[in-house]
């Protein structure tokens, strides 16, 4: 069943699914039991894996093969039931990767069922693919990371805007997507709102952090850099986004990327995306230095880090630039306007300046996304695996540093390479805390 055809999500007969519940429910589609190579619940095997905020996952596998059961829960797994979400993110989510999927197969999970009833979707289990976020904290690396991200986000943002989508198409598309409005109110809050004054759920590591993350309250410039990023997050609508692409939510081999998890998905800045993932990198480089095991190592990892944000930026303006002269069928900058009339340079003028726009937000967006992993209520793994909290705490400073350095001063970095300088400034850095 399709989310297309308008069926609501959960309701009477929903239920939340545990591993041995889980079997027979897969079992029981004729599709996906064929998959697993067996419709005996007997036979499979099922493991609960999820270790996001907000979900169930379950790894389900029979002697034919294995799927991942993603189920929506009506609540915020990290908290509790004492804050409840709707499980139509579900929807949203599925309707996010069937869009991707037809721009960008290869870098997503096949997709083999969505139930809107259970709120669930059912979907290729990637082996042997890991977790990005994992691996970076050991020190991988990955050869075609940046090059594979970069094209999705070029392809995946280009092809959902006005510079490609018929106007009428591009709407309706919005509309749905409106509907995601729980899933907006977390970023809302969490990334642009809640890091700068006592929310109750904002944590850090205390109290070594406690005086860079207090003086955030009183940091008017930083403040005032939220606000004007969560202003463009909740008026642009210019593409289709993933809504929280970070390195968890990214699986990797050595010559694979597939993205997942795009419940967050809604119509908004293309800078968000480019910012979250971004920001995701800087962290993983902050935190490299609180692994001991191999320091000359760890610098090399740093800088992999750093030469993988210019890669990933360098791609997808490439990537775009291409898609724009080749794909630009859309009401924005039209042809007829400019190369039917013999106006290439302004084309082109015009692609550089809404560039220059989009690094520019992506840059304030993943200045307010190293805050919040840092001073807000969800951290990343990079930082809390650190085991000595003194040490943990100076990385935490210098990437807290580093985050508002983005957010405040925003529009003045000519290119992505003053940001890897910037994070080499403030990586020598030693007593922040």
């Amino acid at each position: 069943m399709r989310a297309s055809e308008g069926s609501l999500v959960g309701g009477h007969d929903y239920r939340a699914f545990d591993a041995e519940s889980v079997k027979a429910y897969v079992t029981g589609v004729k599709d996906i039991a064929a998959r697993l190579g067996t419709a005996r619940a007997e036979e499979v095997k099922a493991r609960e894996v999820g270790d996001g905020n907000l979900n169930l996952v379950f790894v389900v596998e029979g002697p034919g093969g294995a799927v991942v059961v993603k189920q929506a829960l009506p609540y915020v797994r990290l908290v509790g039931d004492s804050w409840p979400l709707p499980l139509d993110r579900a929807f949203f989510e599925w309707n996010a990767l069937e869009r991707q999927a037809a721009v960008q197969p290869k870098r997503l999970p096949q997709l083999l069922r969505f139930d809107p009833v259970n709120a669930l979707i059912v979907m290729e289990y990637l082996s042997p693919h890991v977790i990005l976020r994992k691996e970076l904290i050991s020190g991988r690396r990955f050869k075609h990371l940046a090059e594979h991200l970069g094209v999705f986000l070029a392809e995946t943002l280009f092809r959902s805007s006005d510079f490609h989508l018929p106007t009428a198409r591009k709407k309706a598309d919005m509309a749905l997507f409106a509907g995601n409005v729980s899933m907006c109110a977390i970023t809302e809050n969490l990334v642009f709102t809640e890091p700068y004054f006592d929310a109750p759920l904002n944590r850090w590591t205390r109290p070594q952090l406690d005086g860079p993350a207090l003086a955030l309250r009183t940091d008017r410039a930083a403040k005032i850099g939220a606000q004007e990023m969560l202003y463009r997050f909740a008026t642009k609508s210019e593409a289709l986004l993933h809504g929280d692409l970070h390195t968890g939510s990214i699986m990797v081999t050595s010559t694979d990327t597939r993205i997942i998890d795009p419940e967050f998905a809604f119509y908004g800045p293309m800078g968000f995306d480019i910012g979250a993932l971004i920001a995701n990198l800087y962290l993983a480089y902050f935190a490299q230095e609180g692994y001991g095991d191999d320091p000359e190592e760890r610098i090399h990892s740093g800088e992999w880090l750093l030469e993988t944000a210019e890669s990933l930026w360098s791609v997808f303006a490439e990537s775009f630039a291409r898609l724009w002269r080749e794909e630009r069928s859309g009401i924005l900058y039209s042809r007829a306007v400019f190369e039917d009339l013999g106006d290439e340079t302004g084309s082109t003028v015009g692609l550089h300046r809404f560039l220059k726009t989009v690094f520019d937000d992506a840059v304030g967006f993943a200045g307010a996304k190293m805050v919040r992993r840092l001073v807000g209520l969800a951290h990343v793994a990079d930082m809390d695996a650190i085991a000595d909290p003194d040490r943990r705490a100076g990385c935490e400073a210098r990437a807290l540093l580093m985050g508002r350095e983005l957010l405040v001063n925003r529009t003045t970095f000519g290119d992505i390479y003053g940001l890897s300088c910037i994070a080499r400034s403030i990586r020598r850095e030693r007593n922040l805390t």
